[in-house]
């Protein structure tokens, strides 16, 4: 299956603590469907998952250009506190979500889009600890394993990291 042959997809991992389903699920689903994927991180040294999962950023958060790229995806897990209130992830998600294309997190990252402005009075959903706390922003928690508001595209956790990885690949398709 190469319905995704030419797409290129940048998948953002915290420099430590991502969630290792979240990122390994989605990414082998979109590889799967063709798509090549770039990792970026906030530093270029090896990542360690939650689950002991090792990655080795390809690129730096910041020298990310949108335009190189068809979607943007935040990986989840603690470590993804790091970019909630980073204004070089928020940049980098604003200009996903204005270029059109598939801009998405999972489990905790959606907090980061939440914190761009990106999901107010938008359906979306987010890891349930962190659910006040969404919805505080304005945004409409669903509660829902996956959701899609146009072309953002958030997923509650690690139990939702197959449905997501197939959602990021209908948006892609479509």
């Amino acid at each position: 299956m190469s319905v995704l042959l030419g797409k290129q997809v940048v998948m953002v991992i915290a420099s430590n603590q991502f969630r290792d389903e979240e990122y390994f699920t989605p990414r082998k689903i979109l590889e799967s469907a063709g798509a090549k994927v770039t990792v970026a991180s906030s530093r270029l040294d090896e990542a360690t998952g939650m689950l002991g999962g090792k990655v080795k950023p390809d690129i730096l958060l910041k020298q990310v250009n949108v335009l190189d790229y068809s979607a943007v995806v935040f990986v989840g897990g603690m470590g993804a506190t790091e970019y909630w209130d980073d204004p070089v992830a928020h940049a980098l998600a604003k200009a996903s979500f204005q270029a059109g294309k598939p801009t998405a997190a999972i489990c905790l990252a959606p907090m980061t889009l939440a914190n761009a402005g990106l999901l107010q009075e938008k359906k979306a959903t987010i890891w349930k600890d962190a659910a006040a706390e969404f919805k505080a922003k304005g945004v409409n928690y669903t509660g829902s394993p996956v959701e899609k508001s146009g072309n953002l595209i958030t997923g509650s956790g690690p139990d939702a990291a197959e449905a997501f990885g197939n959602l990021l690949v209908e948006a892609l398709s479509s």
